[in-house]
């Protein structure tokens, strides 16, 4: 891949990062030593989620003084047309048991919108990436990397769909809707976080949804998945991440996912 588009040089800052990053996180996974603790959600934290924020706030300070940031650990800092949005560690909870499916998020905002974003999954040995214009890529590197493209699954019945925990559409009053759903696909996986959706991207899944994300959840896997050539919403139809949840899928199924949802017949 060479990157020519208007995010060409942050993107290849941003996998930089990843580079750095990637190297605390693996060193320390399956570490029976971690220190966890639980936040005020009642979601746990631990000492390398904030040592590998305050890692990526450091250089980013240092690369790009004006641009804003905000980070699931330590908020926002800043303001400006042009904001990094972090998650240290997406699916800490996996993290701390030693299961590999965990990565950290990076995603460029300009004017409110996401134009690059990458997902790193070292324990996994993957790497997905996009800024706008350049399309969507999977590999360890610019110059080591396979383009992302969507499927072409048009129907329910032959599309498969993956998800995190049932407890959460519970909890959102949606569980009904997200069963009947279910019912309706060819294929229900719970790969769950980041990885869901990335899925989506690689065309080997065509829907992935969760009720509740936050915008560090979600930046950086927006103009991955739209890059593909997939779309990316919240459950109301709202284009990006700031709807508080997410559907992302190939574009081809997208609105009668959201109406099953809704439970409005399609």
């Amino acid at each position: 891949m060479t990157a020519k588009g208007p995010y060409a040089d942050d993107l290849s800052f941003a996998l930089h990062l990843a580079d750095e990053v990637d190297a605390l996180t693996l060193k320390s996974f399956g570490r029976h030593s971690l220190q966890v603790e639980m936040k005020g959600d009642s979601t746990p934290v631990t000492e390398i989620d904030r040592t590998a924020e305050e890692m990526i706030r450091t250089c980013l300070e240092r690369h790009n003084p004006e641009d804003a940031i905000y980070g699931e650990e330590f908020g926002s800092k800043g303001g400006g047309p042009r904001q990094w949005v972090i998650d240290p560690v997406d699916g800490t909870k996996n993290y701390i048991r030693g299961v590999p499916v965990w990565g950290t998020l990076i995603a460029l905002l300009v004017e409110g919108d996401p134009v690059m974003g990458v997902a790193s999954a070292p324990a996994l040995g993957m790497r997905w990436f996009a800024s706008r214009g350049d399309g969507a890529w999977k590999g360890t590197a610019l110059n080591d990397s396979t383009r992302l493209k969507v499927s072409a699954i048009d129907s329910l019945s032959e599309a498969s769909l993956s998800y995190a925990s049932l407890t959460g559409w519970e909890s959102a009053g949606l569980l009904e809707n997200f069963l009947d759903l279910q019912r309706r696909m060819w294929r229900t996986r719970a790969f769950g976080d980041f990885w869901s959706y990335m899925l989506v991207a690689e065309g080997v899944m065509e829907v992935a949804a969760e009720p509740d994300l936050a915008l560090y959840d979600m930046a950086a896997l927006v103009p991955i998945v739209e890059e593909a050539g997939g779309r990316f919403t919240s459950l109301t139809g709202v284009r990006g991440p700031f709807g508080g949840n997410a559907l992302a899928t190939n574009g081809l199924v997208h609105d009668e996912v959201l109406r099953r949802l809704a439970g409005s017949p399609a």
